[in-house]
């Protein structure tokens, strides 16, 4: 590990928006970190909030705040406006519903000895994974293996130099921002590392099924709009997961409607047969997580059958809203309307009240 003094500075960029019950503890985390105070500039980026959330950072005197009014912002304006704020060679960005770990920062600095690396990130956990399924899920989506990998979320250690030659986040895009630029980084030529090390706790604070559904729709929007961005490359960059949402959904959906067509139609028992063997051949196809890949899953995330069980059923319901998703953006794409993020809309919430 390299000594005290000679660590090198650190821009923390911490992005918000209505963010008051969340960001005076993400603020701390940092400050009171192994990593010496006097090597960090701490930058909070505010995305327009109308609650007591610059109030909050402006206490700190060690804070940087940005006050940015977009009409519809986006995390990657957030993050853009913070580490072009700053100047250290290093930049620790955070979303302002997390708790940076304590030696993390140490930990990802040591990495950066590769000049290889331009990128390196850890372990979110989440901080109630027992308040919800959907927090649950959270934790247990968060995270890959350790080593090389091509792409990091909200939370991640990045060299400066790998910023500015990339051009940074993409401002336009309502979610997805964190993979589009790891691609871009990645094609660059600069290594991503997953470290086996805690980075983060989070709290996902998503305690209803309506929570779920658009969070599955947002991220089914920012699939096809990161797929959109780098259409024409010939990258395999989440190909696969475009293909499963394309493909689950729709053939569920298609078989449904030729079943309920047949049915209407003839309105006789071949046309039941036919009704019946449509939505058996759709529901194949949707449920394959939870008909073919419990064992896989019990494996890969370490789980019992019953937890493995219920991370399939996941994984087999979570495409619909995506799919729902897909749809959106390309609607979007045709008539001009991209969807936006709204001020008002926008706020971090915890699991456990007044934690």
């Amino acid at each position: 590990m390299t000594a005290p003094s000679e660590l090198p500075g650190i821009d923390c960029v911490i992005i918000g928006v209505n963010c008051e019950k969340t960001l005076e503890r993400c603020i701390k985390s940092i400050l009171s970190g192994s990593y010496p105070e006097h090597k960090l500039h701490v930058i909070y980026s505010d995305g327009g909030s109308t609650d007591r959330s610059v109030a909050i950072a402006r206490q700190f005197s060690q804070v940087t705040v940005i006050e940015l009014t977009p009409e519809y912002p986006t995390p990657g304006l957030g993050r853009n406006a913070g580490w072009k704020k700053g100047q250290y060679p290093y930049v620790q960005f955070l979303d302002s519903d997390t708790i940076l770990d304590p030696d993390w920062l140490v930990t990802a600095v040591d990495t950066m000895k590769n000049p290889a690396v331009g990128a390196v990130r850890g372990y979110r956990k989440e901080l109630h994974p027992e308040r919800s399924f959907f927090n649950w899920i959270g934790d247990l989506e968060w995270n890959t293996s350790p080593g090389e990998c091509d792409c990091f979320g909200g939370d991640v250690l990045i060299r400066r130099s790998a910023l500015t030659e990339s051009g940074g986040y993409d401002e336009e895009l309502v979610g997805g921002e964190d993979p589009e630029l790891s691609w871009r980084i990645g094609r660059s030529g600069w290594k991503i590392i997953m470290l086996d090390a805690l980075m983060t706790s989070h709290d996902l604070a998503m305690l209803k099924t309506s929570q779920y559904l658009k969070r599955s729709f947002r991220s089914g929007y920012a699939f096809a709009a990161v797929k959109r961005r780098i259409s024409g490359t010939r990258s395999d960059f989440w190909k696969a997961d475009w293909r499963r949402i394309v493909i689950k959904s729709s053939g569920f959906i298609i078989f449904s409607c030729i079943g309920f067509l047949f049915l209407l139609l003839l309105r006789n028992l071949p046309g039941l047969v036919i009704f019946l063997l449509s939505i058996m051949a759709g529901s194949t196809m949707l449920f394959s997580p939870r008909l073919f890949r419990v064992e896989k899953f019990m494996k890969e995330n370490t789980l019992n059958r019953t937890d493995a069980k219920k991370y399939a059923w996941h994984c087999s319901l979570v495409v619909l809203p995506q799919f729902f998703g897909f749809i959106r953006f390309y609607y979007g794409e045709l008539f001009n309307k991209p969807l936006r993020n709204k001020r008002s809309a926008l706020k971090t919430g915890l699991s456990t009240p007044g934690t």
